[in-house]
């Protein structure tokens, strides 16, 4: 029985060129064109096919690379490109506008209590109006929000306003944090009751109540501290 001859892959084909390119770009050299770099992304998108030619037309289009990634979606398609291949441009976007945030790059990391007490600044914190607030944190334990409420908040509402916000900031974790001002800080049965709650419901929602720390007179109390 005759076998089909089998040979490798030809380097000067579409796979080929961006084999290339992706060679130079990891090599650091000469800087790659709008147009190649927008090939390479359409080819997540467009498998087994040269981008190059819908690549170039895009450029010419709308003027330049960002011209084409920020288009929408109608324009695109009216331009020939395949709806997974616009999905892709997408994701592009998406990642350049978190990148561009000033904080996306560092976060103040709150892992422990040392680093919780120099974010709270006890002594300056204590000189400020009574309220309650939380502490948002990812699942690297980085600083992603700080709600703050009056001191007399609904403890539903509380709850409720809280948990929205941490879903909104994709938040696993949160520490509670009550301000008394100048009164001295003790941990209340409210307090127990607040953590229960607040908890038991974070709980249902993927996010973990790591503490509930109160602050007054320039000093403070925390739950964890107390073995709780």
């Amino acid at each position: 029985m005759d076998r089909t001859e089998t040979k490798p892959f030809s380097s000067t084909g579409p796979h080929g060129h961006r084999s290339r390119m992706r060679g130079r770009l990891l090599a650091s050299e000469a800087a790659l064109a709008d147009y190649e770099i927008l090939e390479m992304l359409l080819f997540l998108g467009i498998a087994r096919r040269d981008t190059k030619p819908l690549a170039k037309g895009l450029i010419n289009q709308f003027g330049s690379l960002s011209g084409a990634l920020e288009a929408d979606r109608t324009a695109l398609a009216q331009a020939g490109v395949p709806r997974r291949a616009i999905e892709a441009l997408d994701i592009v976007v998406e990642a350049a506008a978190v990148l561009a945030q000033p904080d996306a790059i560092q976060r103040l990391v709150i892992a422990d209590l040392g680093a919780l007490e120099r974010h709270l600044d006890v002594a300056e914190r204590t000189t400020q109006a009574p309220c309650m607030s939380a502490l948002l944190l990812n699942n690297r334990n980085q600083l992603l929000g700080e709600p703050s409420w009056e001191a007399d908040a609904d403890p539903a509402v509380l709850t409720r306003e809280m948990l929205r916000q941490a879903l909104d900031q994709h938040a696993t974790a949160a520490i509670l944090v009550r301000n008394l001002g100048g009164r001295r800080p003790r941990v209340t049965d409210a307090d127990h009751r607040l953590h229960a709650q607040v908890s038991q419901a974070a709980g249902a929602l993927s996010v973990v109540v790591h503490d509930l720390v109160v602050l007054g007179d320039g000093d403070w109390v925390s739950l964890r501290q107390r073995g709780h």
